[in-house]
């Protein structure tokens, strides 16, 4: 049986497979006892690839790898049958279930991924074992449903990304034992209050608080407790850097007003660490603060205007979800990471009523516009697409003009830009949340209005990968009618397409998912209105739009081979 598979060899996309062909491997007899056999049937391609593929083994996933020795895979977005079940998993799996791969994989802590450690799914047929099946949360594969489609259920992990978007990933309260550093002013003569969390660190570092701050602190918790006074941008780092070096836990800065010492204590912030704003008055500038923590780090920013220091914590003051019946802006929303989160918005049965739409490609606006504004229609939301490149208007007059000065609820930003992230974040409103979802790196640095955290409850969040839960929860909505995952699919291909793939990706040159049929031969990368085209037996089975559907997909595995176990 042939096993053709897409390996990659180093940096660049040359290094995609062997001279732009996929290379004949081995195909293993039968799985070892800990083992599945599994025939991949679908593989999304992601933006997020492109970091692989630019970075070879640098990547932070690959530890250094040396590809050219010990290959790797792209394809993480995989749905796959199992057609060999090794002795030791006979009581869990058996042959012709179907399974999708969660890829976010966590080994001892150590974080691993399929499609990246772990080779991934640009291939017919391979192994997994431990590595997969027995990490950290148990097996990272979930069972789909044998009614729906290839397509449908490889897009339920990216889908599971843009859920994961709006569960609360922020750590909102002080860490219990962990280390907290309080700044403040000596001359503020505001009388505080904290009415929990503060028994919770082990450690408090003070810095020109006020006596009664020191008080609250003396007697109300049991933490050891380090004064460093005099603190200034200069001197913070050091100052204060010999007592957590990886950073704080929990910032509290009372009374703030330099958008200079904010923006320098800021780095100071532990992975998944919360600052607390405190004050009345806003900042005298806007800190560059790190979005690509936002993103990867899930740092939160809270905050409060009231005397109560406690009163920033929590998810009652700390929102994720959209907010509903109101006005959300997508930046880079014509692509296809924001198509989705525009088509969530739509299909979410409280969501926002009104949807700006901001992108700067017409041909992908098009595009987005067939695909979501019949949708948008039938759930009664209004859906306004705009392009500043065409307009005398700012992104920013627009949405002012449509909100009637009011700015919007919600922020989505999938563009991985600082710049672009910094306007977008211009665009909200009072009591907003801006939602980072481009994967920009870690010390990508935009200047932020951090005095709306305190003085309008502004949110800054981001989230990167997905778990479990999150694509469970997105297959089980596909399959209520909830989601329909399937219209974000814009072009399908077979096996020899692979490459093809993964450079029309990098180039943008569809609007929506590219999916790959690892078992389909002789099916060159084709847009979904092509297809219909070319193969009217085909299109006449999708639905109003091109949008892509399980009797389209049976009838395409018909006509270029149909999977077989």
């Amino acid at each position: 049986m042939p096993n053709l598979a897409w390996n990659t060899y180093g940096k660049g996309v040359e290094n995609v497979g062997r001279d732009g062909a996929p290379e004949a491997v081995d195909l293993p007899i039968e799985p070892g006892p800990d083992q599945l056999l599994i025939r991949i049937d679908a593989v999304g391609l992601c933006f997020s690839d492109v970091k692989l593929i630019r970075q070879g083994g640098d990547h932070p996933k690959l530890y250094g790898r040396d590809l050219s020795v010990e290959p790797t895979r792209l394809g993480h977005e995989a749905t796959v049958t199992v057609i060999e079940v090794g002795s030791d998993l006979a009581d869990t799996y058996h042959a012709g279930q179907r399974l999708a791969i969660q890829p976010d994989i966590y080994v001892d802590g150590r974080a691993t991924a399929y499609g990246y450690t772990i080779p991934g799914g640009l291939v017919q047929y391979h192994l997994i074992g431990p590595e997969v099946l027995a990490a950290d949360a148990g097996a990272y594969v979930i069972p789909v449903i044998e009614d729906m489609g290839y397509a449908e259920a490889a897009l339920s992990e990216p889908w599971a990304c843009v859920e994961a978007s709006y569960t609360q990933r922020r750590r909102l309260e002080p860490l219990e034992g962990g280390s907290m550093w309080i700044v403040g002013s000596a001359d503020d003569s505001r009388t505080y209050s904290w009415s929990a969390f503060l028994d919770r660190p082990s450690t408090i570092v003070l810095s020109d608080v006020p006596q009664q701050v020191a008080d609250l602190v003396a007697a109300a918790s049991g933490a050891e407790v380090i004064v460093r006074d005099g603190i200034t941008v200069d001197t913070l780092a050091a100052a204060v850097g010999d007592v957590a070096p990886e950073g704080f836990d929990d910032i509290v800065v009372l009374d703030p007003t330099s958008a200079d010492l904010i923006e320098a204590m800021a780095p100071l912030i532990a992975f998944r660490g919360t600052m607390n704003l405190v004050g009345t008055r806003p900042l005298d500038g806007k800190p560059a603060l790190d979005v690509g923590r936002l993103h990867y780090h899930y740092t939160a920013y809270v905050g409060t205007n009231v005397a109560d220091i406690a009163a920033a914590y929590g998810e009652d003051r700390n929102r994720a979800e959209l907010r509903p019946g109101g006005v959300a802006a997508f930046v880079g929303a014509a692509g296809p990471m924001g198509q989705m989160h525009m088509q969530r918005a739509i299909e979410l049965a409280d969501g926002p009523r009104l949807l700006l739409a901001i992108d700067l490609d017409d041909d992908r606006i098009e595009a987005t516009k067939a695909m979501l504004a019949d949708l948008a229609v039938e759930r009664g939301r209004e859906l306004v697409f705009f392009n500043p490149t065409h307009s005398d208007e700012s992104s920013l007059d627009f949405v002012t003009r449509m909100t009637g000065g009011a700015l919007a609820d919600d922020v989505v930003v999938s563009v991985p830009v600082g710049a672009v992230m910094a306007e977008a974040a211009d665009l909200m409103g009072p009591d907003g949340m801006f939602v980072a979802f481009a994967g920009v790196p870690n010390g990508t640095l935009a200047p932020l209005n951090a005095s709306n955290v305190y003085l309008a409850n502004a949110q800054f969040t981001g989230t990167s990968g997905s778990s479990i839960a999150d694509q469970a929860s997105v297959l089980g909505k596909a399959e209520r009618g909830e989601l329909s995952p399937s219209r974000s699919l814009a072009a399908v291909g077979g096996i020899e397409a692979g490459r093809a793939g993964v450079e029309a990706m990098i180039e943008g040159e569809f609007a929506g998912k590219i999916m790959i049929f690892p078992q389909l031969s002789g099916l060159p990368l084709t847009g979904l209105a092509e297809l219909a085209e070319l193969h009217p037996e085909i299109g006449s089975l999708m639905a109003p739009g091109n949008v892509w559907t399980v009797e389209a997909e049976n009838k395409m595995i018909e006509m270029f081979g149909a999977p077989s176990a």
